[in-house]
């Protein structure tokens, strides 16, 4: 065995707790993986005083110092398990450019200014892993940047938010409304006190940006992506999914494709989605995470497991900690980012998607025609009509699903559809994926 690599902790909330605690259980097992043992140098948290049960570690290793952590001559490794933007970049920053390397679970950061984490990396000649900041213990960035780094990526799909799923599962096997789904998942603990970067899609926003980046080699941020929630996603919308063997999920979907001069683009967005029973992500339910990728020569692989959780997302993190002990020791680096692609990113109208739109219209002879003309007038495709009884004696209610056209005359065709007189309201748009 070699001198030991010494780790630098920021954060010792949920996730660095199980850290350590992993650290301390697996030492022997880590020590042979790596070749040196693993130690703590040092643990930076908010407050000194704070009653942390039976960790097992030094007491004398708390600092409120972070900043000066970070640049002790001693540290080797700095693990950041603390989020946000500021002042973790800071600290990052200051870590890489000085040779240290980084294993980060800090997707926000990441989505935002990842290209600054890589700069900084590639000046001081340092590793910038992040696998816990995507879907948590699942092996899902590593393969994108390496195992298929060989291959072409054409589509990547997932499930990346556990409570978002949590809800839409617990509406679709109960019948429940959302706000009374969203009331179990926090009585449970999967969703926080202040839910909105969970069901307002930020999160899943900013997983999409980093899985784009990785799987096009192109800088996506989370400002690139379309972001859509769940909030407006009603019991009558699950029951209808249903009628069509559909389930509803919040997903993630970045695609390559050509715009209408014929240029390759990206497309990135998150929005709930009804998706055939028989697609692989159909069966996601619970808190659980999946990311379905779709390559050239690899074809379809499906990425499943837990994403979220302290013990989960500290698997990922050792399991990056590992990997860059390892290349320090050997005196190598990883590859530095992979964004030669440079692709523009394709905005939300030129994205190709079906609709799935619900309608209260007058019950009276030519309103079908009516509707179907104005489909017509913005070159969108009727897939399917269905006609039913409506909430009034004189109202009758029209499902309609569509063909594959451009979001912007999908969302054409529905603004004018408000406007008309025999359409009492648009009760319901989603999107309609992984079907013909």
């Amino acid at each position: 065995m070699t001198s030991p690599v010494r780790l630098a902790l920021l954060g010792c909330g949920t996730v660095g707790s199980d850290v350590v605690r992993l650290l301390h259980e697996q030492s022997a097992d880590l020590a042979a993986r790596i070749g040196a043992p693993l130690e703590i140098a040092g643990i930076a948290v908010r407050r000194l005083g704070r009653d942390r049960g039976d960790l097992p570690v030094d007491p004398a290793l708390f600092t409120t110092d972070p900043l000066g952590l970070v640049k002790r001559d001693d540290v080797d490794v700095v693990v950041e398990v603390v989020g946000g933007i500021e002042p973790a970049r800071t600290w990052l920053v200051e870590a890489l450019r000085a040779g240290k390397s980084v294993v980060t679970a800090n997707k926000a950061l990441l989505a935002e200014d990842g290209a600054t984490l890589h700069d900084a990396a590639a000046e001081g000649g340092a590793d910038l892993y992040y696998e816990a900041s995507v879907a948590g213990a699942i092996p899902l960035l590593r393969p994108l940047r390496e195992s298929l780094h060989g291959d072409r990526i054409n589509r990547v799909t997932g499930i990346v938010n556990g409570t978002t799923n949590f809800i839409l599962s617990a509406m679709d096997v109960t019948g429940a409304g959302f706000a009374e789904a969203l009331e179990e998942a926090t009585e449970l603990g999967y969703a926080e006190a202040d839910p909105t970067a969970d069901v307002e899609g930020f999160d899943a926003a900013a997983k999409a940006a980093i899985l784009a980046s990785l799987a096009f080699h192109t800088r996506v941020t989370a400002a690139d992506v379309h972001r859509e929630g769940i909030t407006e996603v009603t019991a009558a919308d699950v029951a209808s999914a249903k009628a069509m063997g559909c389930t509803i999920k919040l997903l993630c979907i970045a695609a390559r494709g050509a715009d209408a001069a014929g240029r390759e683009t990206v497309s990135v967005r998150v929005h709930p989605a009804m998706i055939p029973l028989t697609h692989p992500l159909a069966g996601v339910g619970d808190a659980f995470n999946a990311v379905f990728v779709e390559a050239e020569a690899a074809g379809q692989l499906m990425f499943y497991g837990r994403g979220a959780g302290g013990a989960p997302t500290a698997s990922a993190v050792l399991g990056d900690v590992v990997a860059v002990a390892r290349n320090r020791l050997a005196g190598v680096h990883a590859a530095s980012e992979s964004a030669y692609a440079d692709l523009p990113v394709r905005p939300m109208g030129e994205a190709l998607t079906r609709y799935h739109v619900s309608l209260d219209v007058a019950d009276r002879p030519g309103v079908l025609e009516a509707v179907a003309g104005v489909f017509a007038r913005h070159e969108v495709s009727i897939a399917t009509v269905r006609q039913g009884p409506g909430g009034g004696g004189s109202d009758a209610e029209l499902v309609i699903v569509t063909h594959v056209a451009p979001d912007a005359a999908l969302a054409a065709t529905v603004r004018e559809l408000r406007g008309l007189d025999i359409v009492r309201s648009v009760t319901s748009v989603l999107r309609v994926e992984g079907g013909a």
